[in-house]
């Protein structure tokens, strides 16, 4: 199996949106096929080292989380996080 981590730090101009883009996350669940579970969430604590959102994908093997790359449900989901993150970091690992 394959967990998938990212870690995004949102432009200021869109930090209201942070809801919502926890919304879309949760909208990919059970719409992928080989993603076995999801979690999505805003960051609580605010420190200097947090970051504002993230995501944690679970999937049976690694083709099916190459597969999730371009995957439809993704895609436009991935869209909008390009366009409102100003970072962000992954870790992807076998267990």
């Amino acid at each position: 199996m394959i967990r998938h981590i990212v870690l995004f730090k949102i432009k200021d101009e869109y930090k209201e949106e942070i809801p919502q883009l926890v919304k879309n996350f949760y909208g990919m669940k059970g719409k992928i096929e080989g993603m076995l579970d999801l979690e999505a969430g805003q960051d609580v604590l605010n420190s200097e080292r947090s970051y504002d959102l993230a995501l944690i994908t679970v999937f049976d093997g690694m083709a099916s989380f190459q597969a999730y790359q371009t995957h439809p449900v993704h895609l436009p989901v991935k869209k909008r996080m390009h366009e409102v993150r100003s970072a962000s970091v992954a870790c992807d690992f076998e267990f």
